[in-house]
């Protein structure tokens, strides 16, 4: 719907699908948690943790998906990650294998498939594999888990990673994998979430417009949208006959 108020409104030629994924105003507005109505992003503590995080990149947004759930953020996780994004606590790697896969989440273990790209890489686990050692973490399967560590272990010996440090990485990703969320999932709402911010930032009244014909079976939310369109600035004309369509439109800039 505010793709097509912005095509009628603005540019014919609008493609949301073809947008900038580093456009700075975007990012301003993601760091500013001026996020009501943006997919994903609208609650207290989701703004909470955008202006603490300050999202520079579209790999933080898909972090940022990710790590606001109970498990991450009761565990310190998300404060961890926070401030090795700020270089409050220095980045490192305990081998220089993980360096790759853990490059952009600055060293935290945060989705299942670091979880298994490690076991692959260090241990030499094939995908399928891995996936198992994926599902035994995430479910805590006590026996299935006692039998991978060995199996792991034995791999990375094989690989002539030193004893202690496998071991330190197996227990690492054990206890990441408890927390650990898909990535492809995470990403695919971070990509909606991002469009949504775009067209706030860029479009704020065919944004603004769309949102409230989205809730207009919602007294309570058309009245927190308008309530958000005054606080922009945001003139509300009332219904008229000669004006007015079915739905919100933009009249007039």
């Amino acid at each position: 719907r505010a793709v097509q108020l912005v095509r009628r409104n603005h540019d014919p030629a609008f493609d949301i699908n073809g947008i900038d994924l580093h456009d700075a105003q975007t990012f301003e507005l993601l760091c500013r948690g001026d996020t009501t109505g943006v997919f994903q992003l609208e609650s207290s503590g989701m703004r909470d943790l955008l202006t603490r995080l300050k999202p520079s990149e579209f790999e933080d947004a898909v972090a940022v998906v990710a790590l606001y759930r109970p498990g991450p953020l009761e565990s310190g996780m998300v404060d961890d990650f926070i401030k090795r994004k700020h270089g409050q606590v220095p980045v490192r790697y305990d081998l220089p294998q993980l360096k790759d896969i853990l490059r952009e989440t600055y060293g935290v273990i945060v989705y299942q498939e670091q979880v298994m790209q490690i076991a692959v890489v260090l241990a030499g686990y094939t995908p399928g594999e891995a996936d198992i050692l994926r599902r035994a973490m995430s479910k805590k399967i006590t026996e299935v888990m006692a039998a991978e560590r060995e199996k792991f272990m034995r791999g990375a010996s094989e690989r002539k990673v030193p004893e202690k440090k496998a071991a330190k990485v197996f227990d690492l990703m054990e206890k990441f994998a408890g927390y650990g969320f898909n990535k492809s999932h995470s990403a695919a709402y971070a990509l909606i979430a991002f469009q949504t911010a775009y067209l706030k930032a860029h479009y704020p009244l065919e944004f603004m417009a769309a949102l409230l014909t989205s809730e207009v079976n919602s007294t309570d939310g058309v009245v927190k949208y308008i309530a958000e369109c005054r606080d922009r600035g945001i003139t509300i004309l009332p219904p008229d006959v000669n004006e007015s369509e079915a739905s919100f439109t933009v009249s007039g800039g």
